[in-house]
Parts: C-alpha cells; sequence; structure tokens
C-alpha cells in the first residue's frame, strides 16, 4: 500500500473508532436479542461476521422473534439494507477496477465510513472508508461474541441497550441537517416513515423514506 493510502487508511480507523466503540456495544445488544429469539451463539456471531449490517440483522431477529418466516426475515433484511445501493452508486466513480473488483471494495462500505469518506464534489476517498470499516467491523463481531456467549447474565431492555440503534443513526444525520434543503427533505422522509410503521412490514417504511430522500435531493 503505497503511503498516501496507508495513511488515509489509518485515519480511517481513527475517525471509526469512536463508531467502534458505540457499535461494540449496539452489537452487544444483538448478540443478547438473537439468542434470546431462538439463535445459537454461533449463528449470531457468524450473522454479524457475514451480513455485517445493524438494521438488516435486528430487522431478521424482530422477524424471527415474532414467529415470522425464513424468507420474511430476508426480504425484511433485504429492504432495510436498500439504502447501500444508493450509496454504492455515490461511491462507485471513486472505486478503481473492473466491476467484479470495485463490487469487492464496495463491500466493507457501512454508514459511517460512507459519511467520513466523503471529501466532497462526489468524491470518496476509498482507504479511509477501509480503515473506518475495518475498525468497525472487529468491535461489532467481537460484541456480538459477547453479547452472544455471556447474554444469560445481560438484560438488554433494563440496560437500554434498545436504544442505542437508533442513537447511533441520529449521529451519523445530525452534521447532514445543517443545510436547509437536507434538514427538509429529512423531515419529510421521517413522516413517511413514521406514517407508514404501523401499518406496513418490517423494512418498507425506510425504503420509502430513502426513495423520498433520493427524489428531494435530486430536485
Amino acid at each position: 500500500m503505497a503511503p498516501e493510502a496507508s495513511e488515509s487508511f489509518r485515519r480511517g480507523v481513527r475517525l471509526g473508532l469512536p463508531f467502534a466503540a458505540a457499535g461494540s456495544v449496539v452489537s452487544l445488544s444483538f448478540g443478547v436479542l438473537a439468542v434470546e429469539a431462538g439463535m445459537s451463539a454461533l449463528q449470531a456471531i457468524a450473522m454479524s461476521a457475514i451480513v455485517f449490517a445493524g438494521s438488516a440483522q435486528f430487522a431478521a431477529i424482530s422477524i424471527a422473534a415474532a414467529g415470522g418466516t425464513l424468507m420474511a426475515a430476508i426480504a425484511s433484511a433485504g429492504l432495510m439494507n436498500s439504502r447501500f445501493l444508493a450509496m454504492g452508486a455515490a461511491v462507485g466513480p471513486s472505486l478503481p477496477g473492473g466491476p467484479l473488483w470495485r463490487a469487492l471494495q464496495g463491500q466493507p462500505v457501512v454508514d459511517s465510513s460512507w459519511v467520513q469518506g466523503n471529501v466532497g464534489d462526489g468524491r470518496y476517498d476509498r482507504h479511509l472508508i477501509f480503515g473506518s470499516s475495518a475498525a468497525q467491523y472487529v468491535t461489532w463481531v467481537g460484541g456480538t461474541a459477547i453479547g452472544a456467549l455471556g447474554g444469560g447474565a445481560i438484560d438488554a431492555q433494563a440496560l437500554g441497550l434498545d436504544a442505542l440503534f437508533p442513537t447511533f443513526f441520529l449521529a451519523l444525520l445530525l452534521p447532514e441537517l445543517r443545510d436547509r434543503t437536507r434538514l427538509g427533505v429529512a423531515l419529510a422522509a421521517a413522516a413517511v416513515a413514521l406514517a407508514l410503521v404501523p401499518v406496513a412490514p418490517p423494512g418498507v417504511p425506510v425504503l420509502a423514506a430513502s426513495l423520498l430522500a433520493l427524489w428531494g435531493l435530486r430536485r
């Protein structure tokens, strides 16, 4: 790795550490809740290692805990992760190589590293993204392991761990709301999501809000 790329990677690790610390607690709550929903500790850990997407994982275990089918859980997780289509389209031009290599480079992108890697003018620092995501991946899988293996001694709701995930996303959103247009679009998307939550399957409110946000920002 070139010196400049190496420095970007290390900077990404540093920037990702606060989110990695928060993510370790969120993933700990996932490990606890996954085991309570009927998954084995190994299954919970493997899911975090392979999926590495908190919203999709929480949606899937919520459906499983409510007695939903495997297909319903997979479909919901896919809808929850629909935002990565837009994020991938934004990052894509900053990734070198052919389609397969670019697709592989896009796999580590998560919400916080995507925000941190934006250098302006539609460009992204891919090495910074890799570093930030690497730090978060370690604590995400590690936190899940601690929660899944030691879940019997942890009461997620009593400790308020179930509130950490929405708080995590709010921390990412706040810096983007300084612009009036973005604030208006975000509020409209939030209103749509809240209106759909009582009547739509899990994942659909997020998908609808994402589509509205993309349309609004394009306008």
